[in-house]
């Protein structure tokens, strides 16, 4: 029985044989093949979609979490902190209440989706809100984590990172290589950072972030991999600090998961970029909701506003010819749908309504179908 990614890649990450790991069987998301919506576009390009929203939590973010709450606890920790603009505290919340330990979060006051808030709350986390934005928040959380007894959970940990980048190696044993773009959203940027050492310590690799990871535990990388993809990192044109190459003091978008003004991880993330010969770029919030209603509508796959922006930097690379057709590439959706459920319903149609008398119901589906 599969029981989750430490446990599989134990020979590929930071822990002892004899660890006990903290999991909710996260990892082992569907690569899902978009099969209508190339031909939409008018393009002729191989897209799949990682649908990080299968996680236990629904978002990729369990991912780094289960690592980061197995060596919180292997060092004795009794508490976990970070700052969020929400999937970071549902899951570290739910890996806390599994761990058997507290966990404490800091979130902008009014500034979270309520699905996201409603996990952090649920799982029994103390969900502090704060009169201030995420990188204030962020801020706070490593000033707190200095001086309290308490470990950090935010991508800033390094353990965060190794649990994320199993995403290429599921990817790799998808598709039997890698893809020749793998595209992602870029908020506090550990992300991309992540894949990007998975891609690279599958092919025998060394990069920067990972050459940065110092003190932790050796382990064993075999190579498994001859090339790696191109590395494409979106953010939303009011939250684009790496694309305008300064921090944005009022980050502004509809994608709360990167309403991100100063990367934790920026530098690692333009190492990322650099190393495989990709780029970042922008996209606005209504080519980011278009996307997003394209891909539930076209595919049936249903992700968080953040997430689309993978797909909407693509769509938008395809038609400027910075991806050439004939292309595979990877789109890595971070979050479920259902974690941003106002934002969806205030973009859709509303509900109709009819007497519950089979004539007037059967008048509504032939108008329809017209």
């Amino acid at each position: 029985m599969y029981t989750g990614l430490i446990d599989k890649y134990r020979d590929r990450l930071p822990v002892a044989a004899d660890t006990r790991a903290v999991s909710l069987n996260e990892g082992a998301t569907p690569l899902i093949e978009l099969k209508n919506l190339p031909a939409l576009v008018r393009k002729k390009v191989s897209i799949h979609a990682k649908f990080e929203g299968a996680n236990p939590t629904g978002s990729f973010k369990d991912r780094g979490m289960t690592m980061a709450v197995t060596q919180a606890v292997e060092e004795g920790a009794r508490a976990i902190i970070c700052a969020s603009t929400g999937n970071t505290s549902a899951s570290a919340a739910a890996y806390a209440a599994r761990a058997g330990i507290a966990c404490f979060v800091l979130i902008p006051e009014g500034r979270i989706a309520l699905g996201k808030l409603s996990q952090a709350m649920m799982h029994g986390s103390v969900v502090i809100q704060i009169r201030g934005n995420f990188d204030e928040g962020m801020r706070l959380t490593q000033e707190l984590a200095a001086a309290l007894p308490v470990k950090i959970v935010n991508s800033i940990n390094p353990y965060r990172i190794q649990g994320q980048k199993t995403v290429a190696f599921e990817v790799i044993e998808a598709l039997g290589d890698a893809p020749d773009y793998h595209a992602l959203p870029v908020g506090n940027a550990g992300n991309i950072t992540a894949h990007w050492i998975g891609y690279s310590e599958a092919a025998g690799e060394s990069t920067q972030a990972l050459r940065a990871s110092a003190g932790m535990r050796k382990y064993r990388t075999p190579k498994t991999l001859e090339r790696r993809p191109i590395m494409l990192g979106y953010q939303a044109s009011g939250a684009a600090p790496i694309v305008r190459g300064r921090p944005v003091e009022n980050p502004e978008t509809v994608a709360t998961a990167i309403r991100i003004g100063n990367p934790v991880s920026w530098q690692q993330a333009v190492a990322a970029g650099r190393e495989s010969g990709g780029w970042f770029a922008e996209c606005t919030d209504d080519e980011i909701l278009h996307v997003q209603k394209m891909l539930a509508q076209a595919e049936g796959v249903f992700c968080e506003p953040a997430s689309a922006i993978a797909l909407a930097g693509v769509l938008k690379d395809l038609e400027l010819g910075k991806i050439g057709e004939g292309s595979s590439i990877v789109c890595t959706l971070t979050g479920h749908g259902l974690k941003d459920p106002d934002t969806a319903i205030a973009q859709s149609a509303k509900p109709m309504t009819a007497d519950a008398e089979l004539k007037a119901i059967e008048r509504v589906i032939r108008e329809r179908l017209k």
